[in-house]
C-alpha cells in the first residue's frame, strides 16, 4: 500500500514566511503594536499571546515527563493503545519508515506516547525533542500542532514559522484530538509532522478521518465488551443489563431494560421520569435538596421521599440494578438516555442519523426546572451542530421539525446552500415573508 504522503504537493513560494518570522521577532521581543503582527492568523496570534503568558520559551526543549518503564506502563495503560494499529494503517501504510512524515500520538496534557514513521524525520525532530515522553503542550514549549489542538479542542494545521519556538520553524504539522466517543472527554491527540505535504488541506482532512475512525473503533470495541460480557439474572442476583431511557418527543418516558432473551419495557409516571432522568444526567449523584429543586423548582425534600419510594418499588421490578441509592441519590448502574445518544451522534459528525434520533424535544410537557434546561441544551445542541457543519438536504430536514418552524436564519441558510433553479427555493422563500410579516 502506497503512502498517503508518497507525493509532495505543488507548493509557491511562500512569501509570508519572512513576514511571520519578522512578526514573531517582534513578539518576543515585547513590540507587541508592531503593524507586521497583522500579518499572522488570529488562531496563531492568540496562541502565540497564551504561549507568552505561560513563559514558553522562544528556543528551549520540551521537558522530558515519561522515560523508560514508566512510559511504557503509561502507554499501555492509556485507552488509544488498543487502536494504534489503526493509526498506522491510515496513516503510515506500507512503508512507514519511508514515509517522509512523522506521525505522533499523544495523551490529554500533550505528552507524547508514540512518535512513529519517517527514519530521517525523526532522527531530526527528535533533536528538537519531539519524542516520546516529551511534553508538547502550549504551556511547554508554546504553538505547535498537537499543544494547541488539545487547548481549542479542535484540529489545526501550524506551518514552518507560526511555531512559537524558533527550533521547530523548520517544520509544519496537522493535528486533531480525540475524544470518548460516549462521553466526549478528551483522550490525546493525533499529529503529522513534516515538510509541506503535512499542512496540505488533504493532510488535515487525513487526520481529522483518522481520529473519528479511531472513536468509532472505540465505541465498537466497548460495546462489544459489554455485549461479552457475562449478565447475571434477575432476581436475588443484581441485574446487569443494559438499560435505556427514551424521553425524546414523549411525556411519559419508556425504561427499556435488555433481560436475557428479551427487552422489558415499562412506561413511567411524569415524575418518575423527571427524576430518573435527572439522576441519568447527574452521575455524580444529587442530595435530596438539588433533586428535588431539579424536579420540583423548589427544595421540596419532604414531597421528593414518597416519591422515591414509590420509583424504588417500580424499578426493584425490572431494573434493581437501577435502584438509587441515597445521600447522595445515585444511580449505581449506568443508565443511557436517548439524549445522550443524539448528542453523541452530533459530537460523530452523524448529522443525518442524529436528525433521525431526534423525535422531539424532551419530556415536552414538564416543567421541572432540570428538564427544561436539559430540554433547552438538546435543542440547541442540535440546532448550533447543523447549522455549523450539516449539508443542505439534512438542513432542509431539519427545517421541516417543530424545533426549526421559525427559525428564520435556518431557513436563509438552506436558501444561500441551494442552486439558484432548485424548487425546493420559493417554498423557503415563501415561510421567511410569513416570518418577516409577523
Amino acid at each position: 500500500m502506497s503512502s498517503p504522503w508518497s507525493t509532495r504537493p505543488e507548493v509557491a513560494p511562500d512569501t509570508s514566511r519572512l513576514l511571520i518570522e519578522r512578526a514573531h521577532d517582534e513578539l518576543v521581543a515585547g513590540n507587541l503594536s508592531d503593524r507586521r503582527l497583522a500579518d499572522v492568523r488570529p488562531l496563531v496570534w492568540e496562541s502565540w499571546r497564551r504561549s507568552l503568558a505561560s513563559a514558553a520559551g522562544p528556543e528551549g526543549l520540551p521537558r522530558l515527563e515519561l522515560i523508560a518503564d514508566d512510559l511504557e506502563a503509561y502507554r499501555r495503560a492509556h485507552p488509544l493503545a488498543d487502536v494504534m494499529d489503526m493509526v498506522r494503517a491510515l496513516l503510515l501504510p506500507g512503508d512507514g519508515q519511508d514515509s517522509g512524515v512523522v506521525v505522533a500520538v499523544g495523551d490529554a496534557a500533550g505528552r507524547l506516547l508514540w512518535v512513529e514513521g519517517d527514519r530521517h524525520v525523526r532522527g531530526l525532530t527528535g533533536d528538537m525533542g519531539f519524542v516520546a515522553g516529551a511534553n508538547w503542550s502550549e504551556a511547554a514549549v508554546g504553538t505547535s500542532a498537537p499543544g494547541t489542538a488539545i487547548t481549542l479542542d479542535r484540529s489545526v494545521q501550524i506551518r514552518h514559522a507560526e511555531h512559537f519556538n524558533r527550533l521547530v520553524q523548520p517544520w509544519s504539522c496537522t493535528a486533531a484530538p480525540v475524544h470518548d466517543p460516549e462521553t466526549r472527554r478528551l483522550l490525546g491527540v493525533i499529529d503529522v509532522t513534516g515538510g509541506p505535504e503535512a499542512v496540505t488541506p488533504q493532510a488535515q482532512l487525513l487526520v481529522d478521518a483518522t481520529a473519528r475512525a479511531v472513536e468509532g473503533e472505540l465505541l465498537v470495541a466497548r460495546l462489544r465488551a459489554r455485549s461479552a460480557a457475562p449478565r447475571r439474572r434477575a432476581g436475588r442476583a443484581a441485574l446487569t443489563a443494559r438499560a435505556t431511557l427514551r424521553v425524546l418527543g414523549r411525556d411519559r418516558a419508556l425504561l427499556e431494560v435488555d433481560g436475557e432473551s428479551a427487552a422489558t419495557i415499562v412506561e413511567l409516571s411524569a415524575r418518575h421520569a423527571e427524576i430518573l432522568l435527572m439522576l441519568a444526567t447527574h452521575r455524580g449523584g444529587l442530595s435530596a435538596e438539588a433533586l428535588s429543586e431539579l424536579v420540583y423548582g423548589e427544595p421540596a425534600t419532604e414531597t421528593l421521599r414518597p416519591e422515591m419510594v414509590r420509583l424504588r418499588k417500580v424499578l426493584e421490578r425490572v431494573a434493581p440494578h437501577l435502584v438509587p441509592q441515597s445521600r447522595p441519590y445515585r444511580l449505581a448502574a449506568e443508565l443511557e438516555t436517548d439524549v445522550q445518544h443524539v448528542v453523541s451522534l452530533l459530537d460523530r459528525g452523524a448529522h443525518r442519523v442524529a436528525l433521525a434520533a431526534y423525535p422531539g424535544p424532551v419530556l415536552p410537557d414538564s416543567v421541572a426546572p432540570g428538564v427544561e434546561e436539559l430540554r433547552a441544551s438538546a435543542r440547541a445542541a442540535m440546532r448550533e451542530a447543523l447549522l455549523a457543519e450539516a449539508g443542505v438536504d439534512v438542513l432542509l430536514a431539519y427545517a421541516d421539525t417543530a424545533d426549526a418552524a421559525d427559525d428564520a436564519e435556518l431557513l436563509r441558510l438552506c436558501l444561500g446552500m441551494l442552486p439558484p433553479r432548485s424548487p425546493k427555493r420559493a417554498g423557503l422563500v415563501a415561510r421567511l415573508e410569513r416570518l418577516d410579516g409577523d
